[in-house]
């Protein structure tokens, strides 16, 4: 809906729009339309027409094309009538004043008379109490009324937000992130539930199996089994099998070799996740320092419209004022994108935080890295010792080691031992003369014969294959870690020489040049396309230093993962 809104300065034409508010009131339209006055009148709310062409005829603005033709909610401000409807009056424009096309660019507002504004206040304010004084009866006897305008939602304070706009405790460095994810993060809790249930094993496996108990007993009585001591009802046995020494101690260590394995799984993780937080992290970082970046060279470039505005008003070319407006322009463009690419980043953070959506997690305006170590033979060396690939693979190869001392254990027996009862009766169905019902207790002793070699044997073969070839993966990831450490170093070396570059001598230069450029343009020796083409060489180079900072502290944070020392 078009609004338009305007200061009476004539009684007549005062008395136009009381008529046009009585008709309108009159045909229902404000009461429909929820019209609301404000009990002390709010400050002034100025708006511009959005769509419509206006001609001035005998001194109103008619729009040339109207939407509808009914009368469309009119409100009171301060002494400021805004009315939203086809036909809108305004006081005539004054013959001595001519805009032209520069104050169309609003390069040089017109000044407003101090005296006549104090008159038309004075004016404007006896009429709006006289109508006040009507009205105000008419809402003490209805509910109170506010006046809901553009004003009031800008002035909303930022606690009412909606949630997504929110932000987690702002400003905490990355350490924080970072515990915060090694603490709930599922996948670290689902590798330290492996840690415990592969501890779980090592007692199961030194354990010895569980006996056996048999009852051989005879359903029939003149079926069952006679001896001179009488008719035995009952023969129950109870056996234990005993494995060789060594083979439970030996499934233990492995069981044991299981359980730093998977250790080295979840330490692993936190590294991975460690890494994702500060990536993600620097993400918002940059975006954050990118943003702050093009706020404050939209100043710059305010500074170079109101050059090119003076340059205009003085005879230069109007093409320089419209080509500063595009750039503006163009940077609210890249702030959109910029504050995407924020969210974006925020929103991968805070999943690996396990926050709502709604939690915006907020960088710090200073970044921190660590500072890079010169010797890769000494990350080397700590990369043997505590990459969490390199010890897991090294866990591994004592595991192999261990079942190949297990399949050999094979080659020896094992052991049963048990103890058996009969129950005999020496009732009246014995047979036996010299029957005395004495019970039978024996023992027994078993061993198994492992006569198969070649099942053995093959069983060797295969525990020392799978130890060979673990050994050859841990040679593998350890030559991929050496080249990855290098790249890391040779790229870290790279960053570290382009900021200082950036920060010392390009940088610098620019500004200079800048400077230089708008004093040459102010003093017509230069055109504004080099003065532009210098200001976004600066931008350039300010975000591309911020770039080279958040990819620097991510180069860091992968060669800390690479290394795996805390």
């Amino acid at each position: 809906m078009d609004r338009r809104s305007f200061r009476p300065g004539t009684p007549q034409a005062k008395r136009l729009l009381l008529a046009a508010l009585v008709a309108a009131s009159a045909s229902g339209c404000a009461s429909q339309r929820r019209v609301q006055l404000a009990p002390g009148f709010a400050k002034e709310t100025v708006t511009t027409p959005t769509s419509g062409v206006i001609s001035n005829i005998e001194g109103q603005q008619v729009l040339s094309e109207p939407e509808t033709a009914a009368v469309l909610p009119v409100g009171y401000n301060d002494g400021v009538v805004v009315i939203a409807s086809p036909a809108l009056f305004a006081q005539p424009p004054k013959e001595d004043e001519e805009r032209s096309f520069g104050d169309f660019l609003q390069l040089d507002p017109p000044e407003v008379s101090q005296e006549s504004g104090v008159e038309d206040r004075e004016v404007d304010e006896q009429e709006v109490d006289e109508s006040d004084v009507d009205k105000k009866g008419k809402n003490e006897a209805n509910e109170p009324l506010t006046l809901e305008n553009d004003d009031e939602e800008e002035a909303t304070p930022s606690s009412s937000l909606p949630a997504p706009y929110s932000s987690l405790t702002p400003g905490q460095p990355v350490e924080y992130f970072v515990a915060e994810a090694l603490s709930r993060h599922p996948k670290i809790m689902a590798a330290r539930q492996r840690v415990a249930a592969a501890n779980n094993v090592i007692p199961q496996v030194k354990a010895l199996p569980d006996p056996s108990f048999n009852n051989t007993f005879w359903p029939f009585q003149d079926q069952a089994l006679q001896t001179a001591g009488g008719r035995v009802g009952h023969q129950m046995s109870i056996n234990q099998a005993v494995p060789y020494p060594n083979k439970l101690k030996t499934k233990a260590v492995i069981a044991s070799r299981e359980v730093q394995i998977v250790q080295a799984e979840v330490d692993a993780i936190e590294r991975e996740i460690t890494e994702s937080v500060r990536l993600a992290y620097y993400e918002v970082w940059f975006a954050t320092r990118a943003i702050k970046i093009i706020e404050e060279t939209k100043e710059l470039v305010a500074d170079l419209t109101k050059v090119a505005e003076a340059r205009y008003r003085s005879g230069g070319s109007q093409q320089d004022v419209l080509r500063a407006q595009l750039e503006t322009d163009r940077l609210d463009d890249q702030l959109v994108t910029l504050r995407k690419q924020k969210m974006l980043a925020q929103a991968d953070l805070a999943t690996l935080l396990q926050q709502p959506v709604a939690m915006m997690p907020e960088a710090r305006d200073e970044l921190s890295t660590t500072p890079m170590p010169q010797q890769i033979e000494a990350l080397i060396a700590m990369a043997e010792q505590c990459n969490p690939k390199l010890r897991g693979l090294a866990w591994e190869i004592q595991r192999d080691r261990d079942r190949q001392t297990l399949a050999c254990l094979q080659k020896f027996p094992d052991f049963n031992v048990g103890i058996n009862w009969s129950l005999i009766s020496d009732d009246y169905k014995v047979l036996s003369p010299v029957a005395n019902g004495h019970d039978n207790v024996s023992l027994s002793f078993g061993t198994t014969l492992p006569i198969w070699r070649d099942k053995i044997n093959a069983g060797i073969r295969e525990a020392s294959h799978r130890t060979s070839s673990t050994t050859r993966r841990w040679e593998a990831e350890r030559d991929d870690l050496y080249g990855k450490i290098r790249r890391l170093i040779v790229q870290a070396d790279a960053l570290n020489e382009q900021r200082d570059l950036y920060k010392d001598r390009i940088i610098p230069r620019t500004e200079d040049t800048l400077k230089l450029s708008i004093a040459d343009y102010r003093g017509k020796r230069t055109d504004f396309f080099t003065l532009i083409e210098t200001y976004r060489e600066l931008l350039m180079f300010e975000t591309q230093v911020a770039r080279i900072d958040a990819t620097l502290a991510g180069t860091v944070a992968q060669l800390d993962r690479t290394v795996g020392c805390p």
